[in-house]
């Protein structure tokens, strides 16, 4: 069985010793993240654990992992993760502010033979915080553990006024890992439909001729992203120009893969 792009493990954490862990890390512990050009807003965090030879230590590396500060005084994080199997070489808090964004983006080191395996879990996840997938939200709600497939195009957007903080870590592929990823497909929840306003907008476009009539005589890309908006409005959903245009560019990757196929 070919490893999926998403699943929720069947395996707990110990959310409350987690949190208080994460009450107990300073303000001045929060390092802008090093790809500053994939986000707009604080997108910040924490190395728990990193490579040696990384060149910041929020950064990737290959060397052996070091057991950074805030891990090393606070053996709440260890207990927190007690009943999950794993070998752990990277482990960060990733924080992002309220209206942060983290524009489309793939880590194609994920994706290469071997490569290592990330969990996302949410320690804190507002409810107006969107995590995007190949397009698809991910349901990721505080206490539950991910595998999601990062080397596939996502992005996310804090629409909230909380920030979204997840730890995340990066493990050794491992029997009980992989068996704890194919067990999850069973009871990993996929969103409702309806819950995407552009989804929504969506639908009401293919149903309305007169609203898809509306839109079909605008050329101009900027003019387009203009009138889409201010249609989905009048009819009270929200979305932004970054989902539209991830949307575009989805459209136009499926498009090409349909005739290359």
């Amino acid at each position: 069985m070919s490893r999926p792009a998403f699943s929720r493990l069947p395996a707990a954490v110990d959310l409350p010793l987690l949190l208080q862990a994460l009450a107990a890390i300073g303000e001045d512990d929060w390092h802008g993240h090093f790809n500053s050009a994939y986000y707009a807003g604080d997108w910040s965090g924490v190395a728990l654990i990193s490579a040696a030879d990384a060149l910041t230590e929020l950064a990737p590396g290959r060397g052996e992992p070091l057991l950074r500060a805030p891990w090393l005084r606070d053996v709440r994080w260890q207990q927190g993760l007690r009943d999950l199997s794993l070998e752990i070489v990277c482990a960060r808090l990733l924080r992002l502010g309220p209206g942060g964004r983290i524009h489309e983006h793939r880590d194609y080191d994920l994706g290469e033979p071997d490569a290592d395996l990330r969990l996302h879990i949410p320690l804190l996840s507002p409810p107006q915080v969107d995590f995007l997938l190949d397009g698809q939200r991910m349901p990721l709600a505080a206490g539950e553990c991910w595998f999601l497939d990062l080397s596939r195009p996502h992005r996310v957007d804090n629409r909230d006024t909380r920030a979204r903080i997840h730890l995340v870590l990066d493990c050794r592929p491992g029997a009980w890992l992989e068996q704890a990823i194919i067990d999850g497909l069973a009871t990993t929840p996929l969103p409702k439909p309806g819950q995407d306003t552009f989804a929504q907008f969506q639908a009401l476009v293919a149903s309305d001729p007169q609203l898809c009539k509306s839109l079909q005589g605008v050329q101009d890309n900027e003019a387009f992203i203009a009138r889409t908006l201010e249609l989905a409005a009048e009819r009270g959903l929200a979305f932004t120009r970054e989902d539209l245009r991830a949307a575009m560019r989805d459209g136009r990757r499926q498009w090409n893969e349909q005739w290359s196929a």
